[in-house]
């Protein structure tokens, strides 16, 4: 029993890290992957899809201060990420960010929808985990009721109590999560602001 837990672990790690490895891939099926969270839109000015792809190398690939970016021509899209290495200093979250750019041409500009994605495993898990929380709490004040404890005030200071200690893990998880969101956010949005200076020709701040 312990062997098929320690297995069941271990391949419940192995397939997170694997979506997490192949949710940072900048392949053209890579880029799309992930579970959406945000979008925006916006508009490039003065900018063709002809000037957009000669900034970026033979392969696709744009190196960017805090990130890469690639494009995939075929579908006009461009997916960004920020850089991730191995002993990174700064605090990283369970929740990164990539972005998959959609571009369609307005005359001599372009408009501009960026889809915001994160790993499917992230979204799961914390989806999971609230789910666990709300379902425990519930189920504890049922089994109260059930066991008719609710009728005196000891069963009813308890009951309070479970309610109380489920509601502090729900806001604390809230709390993290957003947290974890808007670090994220704002570190994908440098990456974004970066390329778009490039693209639109603006010099990037040394």
């Amino acid at each position: 029993m312990i062997l098929a837990g320690v297995f069941a672990g271990l391949l419940c790690l192995g397939l997170i890290l694997g979506d997490w490895l192949y949710f940072v891939r900048l392949t053209p099926d890579a880029s799309r992957y992930g579970c959406g969270v945000a979008r925006t839109h916006d508009r490039f000015t003065h900018t063709t899809m002809k000037q957009l792809a000669d900034r970026f190398d033979a392969d696709g690939l744009l190196t960017l201060p805090h990130g890469t970016a690639r494009l995939f021509p075929d579908t006009n899209q461009i997916v960004i990420r920020q850089k991730y290495r191995l002993f990174a200093i700064g605090f990283r979250t369970l929740w990164p960010i990539k972005g998959l750019i959609s571009l369609s041409p307005e005359g001599d500009a372009l408009s501009v929808l960026c889809r915001k994605l994160t790993p499917w495993s992230s979204a799961l898990l914390t989806g999971i985990w609230f789910a666990l929380v709300v379902v425990g709490t519930m189920g504890a004040l049922i089994a109260l009721f059930l066991e008719g404890e609710l009728a005196s005030l000891v069963g009813v200071v308890l009951a309070f109590g479970i309610l109380g200690l489920g509601l502090v893990f729900l806001v604390s998880g809230a709390i993290t999560v957003m947290f974890a969101y808007r670090l994220e956010n704002a570190r994908l949005t440098t990456v974004y602001q970066e390329l778009r200076e490039i693209l639109e020709g603006a010099k990037l701040p040394t």
